[in-house]
């Protein structure tokens, strides 16, 4: 069993039986040459996969770019593939079926939470909105292997411009509005990289086009409640729950937003076997990132415990049917246009939570942890928030020494200090 050099390979001459010859290399095991009864010769990589499956991959036909060098170099890269769980055939039958980027997207949705176990049901649904919905209409036809930085940045300024715009409808009575927008775009270009960086990993391409754009900055859309308008909004729910007009449910899902911080998914599915009254807290077994525990403030609790409970596992049970309350958004919207803050989303019942405890001298990273936040830099956007207090202290002890410095009344003469003109 030789090494494979040009001289060996040159060499290597068709069985005498009419079979097909392998010859292996001697230093790198799983590497060898294949010889048809026509003297045609091409280089593979026999492996076993970690199920015992064994494969035999065929990487070239000699000559040229396929040397007994470079073909021993892909055979090392394939082998080490291999040694780390990959089978690289099967990657090869994957990058066949993705050859543009609408059979990539099918690929990708299918193969791709396996590949990313951690990463939540609710972020794969959104990111096959954005490649439904955005990707696939303008890229889809293109040759996955074709794209380049350009395309991707062109796909990002027509999703900007609205050219995915679209009122579509989803169920009986279902609509959803497609918007565009550098949100809209920068999150769909986002989800294009994250899916190419996939192809990357499973070698459909050799590297990402999406690497190097610059993603767009949308507005930002955090809206804090001041104590005026949250006082506002919790007498116009009383105002409209009195007359009718607002589902008390409802009003109540609101109000513990706005004393929890919890996202509206975490107190819509709220059950009470997550409810601990007793230790003052929620312990959701699942959230946006991962279960976690949430301290409850006096009026949280007294909330609570005000709540009648009935057969349903729900805190805030549907009307009818045994699932949870889901008529929040247009309750919100009669609810905000009443109390005249219609520029105020339910999410921002949430920052307005993060931005009084900031403002009431609470630390950045205590306030992340209320809120459940795994990363400082996402508690960082109340950073501002925390200004207030301490120019409240500025303030204060600027006038104390102001004071202080100020002239005293004692009958002397003022002198005033005059700059020399010139």
């Amino acid at each position: 069993m030789p090494k494979l050099t040009k001289r060996t390979v040159d060499a290597a001459a068709p069985a005498l039986d009419g079979s097909r010859r392998f010859v292996w290399d001697s230093d790198l095991k799983g590497f060898g040459l294949l010889v048809t009864p026509a003297g045609a010769k091409s280089y593979v990589v026999q492996y076993r996969t970690e199920h015992g499956r064994s494969r035999r991959l065929t990487i070239g036909r000699h000559g040229s770019p396929w040397t007994p060098e470079t073909a021993r170099t892909r055979a090392e890269e394939l082998l080490r593939d291999v040694a780390v769980g990959a089978d690289p055939m099967e990657r090869r039958r994957e990058a066949r079926k993705a050859e543009t980027v609408s059979e990539l997207i099918d690929l990708y949705l299918e193969k791709g939470p396996a590949a990313n176990p951690k990463k939540k049901a609710s972020s794969w649904a959104a990111d096959r909105s954005n490649l439904m919905r955005h990707v696939k209409p303008l890229l889809g036809p293109k040759v996955v292997a074709s794209l380049t930085k350009e395309d991707v940045e062109d796909f990002q300024r027509d999703v900007a411009g609205g050219k995915t715009a679209a009122d579509v409808k989803t169920k009986a009575r279902g609509r959803a509005i497609v918007s565009g927008g550098k949100g809209t775009a920068a999150r769909s270009t986002a989800v294009l990289g994250a899916m190419l960086a996939f192809a990357v990993e499973r070698r459909i391409i050799p590297r990402n086009p999406a690497a190097k754009v610059t993603l767009y900055e949308g507005a930002k859309k955090e809206r804090f409640l001041t104590g005026t308008e949250a006082a506002t909004l919790s007498s116009t729910m009383a105002a409209m729950v009195a007359a009718g007009e607002l589902n008390p449910t409802a009003a109540a899902v609101i109000r513990l937003l706005l004393l929890t911080g919890c996202r509206k998914s975490e107190v819509l599915t709220l059950k009470w076997s997550h409810v601990d009254l007793e230790g003052g807290r929620l312990n959701l077994p699942d959230s946006k990132t991962g279960a976690k525990s949430v301290p409850l403030g006096a009026p949280a609790l007294a909330l609570l415990g005000g709540i009648e409970r009935t057969a349903s596992v729900y805190v805030f049970p549907a009307a009818r049917g045994a699932g949870h309350y889901t008529g929040l958004q247009k309750a919100w919207e009669a609810v905000r246009t009443r109390a005249g803050l219609g520029d105020v989303r339910i999410h921002d019942l949430r920052h307005s939570f993060a931005s009084f405890a900031v403002a009431g001298g609470a630390s950045l990273y205590l306030v992340g942890k209320v809120l459940g936040h795994v990363q400082a830099k996402t508690t960082q956007k109340y950073a501002h928030v925390a200004d207030d207090p301490l120019r409240a202290v500025a303030d204060a002890t600027a006038g104390k020494i102001a004071g202080a410095m100020a002239p005293k009344d004692s009958g002397g003469e003022v002198i005033r200090l005059v700059p020399k003109a010139g």
